[in-house]
């Protein structure tokens, strides 16, 4: 584990907080040995595939939001089993500047019913073969995490 130095910031106005970061929340939900994805169609990297997911809502638990994005934009029923990573999504513009920061909590689960459809902010929603994942065009990051996920709850599923 490398070590994290934390860095003073200076007390700030909640109503004039920055902007950046923001929580968000998303869930890698598997049936079957296989993951739910969704392709981005409104917000940061429309046209990639992703694990559904976003914005924490002000007073809603991260995991809770997780569950509620999986039914908001696939419109399936799912259960969260634990938490696979918190994650970092920094976005760039073209000549380097920042244009958004979201702090991502990660969850793994399974599926319970329903089928994919799309939702809200996304153009399709589907179930998709692990071996797969190469061939779709993901968010930065997300294959690694989706592999992690898959390994804890593989593990969950030995016991």
């Amino acid at each position: 584990m490398c070590p994290v130095k934390a860095r003073m910031m200076p007390p700030h106005d909640p109503l004039t907080r920055p902007t950046w970061p923001r929580p968000a929340a998303s869930a890698a939900i598997f049936r079957d040995g296989l993951v739910l994805l969704v392709e981005r169609g409104k917000g940061a990297l429309p046209g990639t595939w992703s694990l559904p997911g976003g914005h924490i809502e002000p007073g809603e638990r991260a995991m809770a939001a997780a569950l509620r994005e999986v039914g908001e934009e696939t419109g399936i029923e799912a259960e969260i089993l634990g938490l696979t990573d918190v994650h970092d999504v920094l976005i760039q513009g073209a000549e380097g500047q920042l244009t958004a920061h979201y702090v991502l909590s990660v969850y793994f689960g399974r599926w319970i019913s329903g089928e994919p459809m799309a939702g809200s902010d996304v153009v399709t929603a589907r179930f998709v073969r692990l071996d797969a994942l190469a061939g779709y065009r993901l968010t930065p990051g997300a294959q690694a995490i989706i592999q992690r996920a898959w390994e804890l709850f593989a593990a969950l599923d030995e016991r």
